[in-house]
């Protein structure tokens, strides 16, 4: 059975300051060459949850995206983190997928954070994305998607889920820390699968505040690790037998009923 090396990166970010978090970023992921097969940083890793994409947003050839590329062919490992995107006129929080061959998975944020804005600002996406990463099949999504549960939801591919784990990226406000909690839980029983969830810490732009909480659950909704209000690099070892063990243990993905999302 195969096991996935993951490793979380909570940080404090610096607001809109994309040299500053870039480069706090490529020395904790330097360290970690060799020791872990899957990086996951936080929403906007590079500027915070800014809602000024006008100034902010690079292209798909742009810096951060460069950087995310040459960080994981240096280092020999996938990283996954989201950026301000410009497309044709269009703003997205878009979700990237870096492998160290230079292969790009991307996935657009669907579920806008109209408390905040962000539909005056960016565009939705339309489709999800389930990234192969060493045999292990991934559902990635952003923040606000946690808190529907249609679009995360199992379906099935031939004879079994389609995913074996949920990775959410977040700025996920320490006033809603027992939601963010509650729901990664809730994500990784109903669809029977690992849920990583990594989120910031530290004060925003805006004065709000982030206790991080980033965790790791289990197919059960135990939870494997968790980080509130420091800085923290964490690896874990995801096991592909445990998962499966549970799914055969507990057959319940087998009575879920099937369903399309209109969009």
């Amino acid at each position: 059975m195969s096991s996935l090396s993951v490793t979380t990166i909570q940080a404090n970010l610096a607001w809109e300051d994309k040299e500053a978090n870039l480069a706090q970023f490529a020395e904790k992921i330097i360290s970690l060459r060799g020791k872990t097969e899957l990086v996951i940083l936080p929403e906007m890793f590079s500027t915070g949850f800014s809602m000024r994409p006008e100034a902010l947003a690079e292209t798909m050839e742009g810096n951060a995206v460069t950087w995310m590329k040459k960080r994981s062919a240096e280092n020999n490992l996938v990283i996954i983190g989201s950026l301000m995107i410009a497309v044709d006129g269009k703003f997205y929080n878009r979700l990237l997928c870096v492998l160290p061959n230079g292969t790009i998975g991307h996935y657009d944020k669907r579920h806008l954070f109209s408390y905040a804005g962000e539909e005056k600002h960016f565009s939705a996406g339309s489709r999800r994305l389930i990234a192969s990463v060493k045999g292990w099949k991934l559902c990635l999504q952003v923040c606000y998607d946690l808190r529907f549960p249609v679009w995360a939801r199992q379906q099935m591919k031939g004879e079994s889920p389609e995913y074996d784990a949920l990775i959410y990226v977040a700025n996920w406000p320490e006033k809603r820390s027992h939601a963010w909690k509650t729901l990664l839980t809730a994500r990784a029983i109903e669809n029977q699968c690992f849920v990583v969830g990594v989120n910031r810490i530290g004060e925003d732009g805006k004065g709000f505040a982030h206790s991080g909480d980033t965790m790791v659950v289990d197919p059960l909704g135990e939870q494997l690790y968790q980080c509130t209000d420091r800085e923290d690099v964490h690896t874990i070892v995801l096991e592909k037998e445990k998962l499966i063990a549970v799914r055969d243990q507990f057959p319940f993905w087998k009575d879920g009923d099937g369903f399309s999302i209109d969009l």
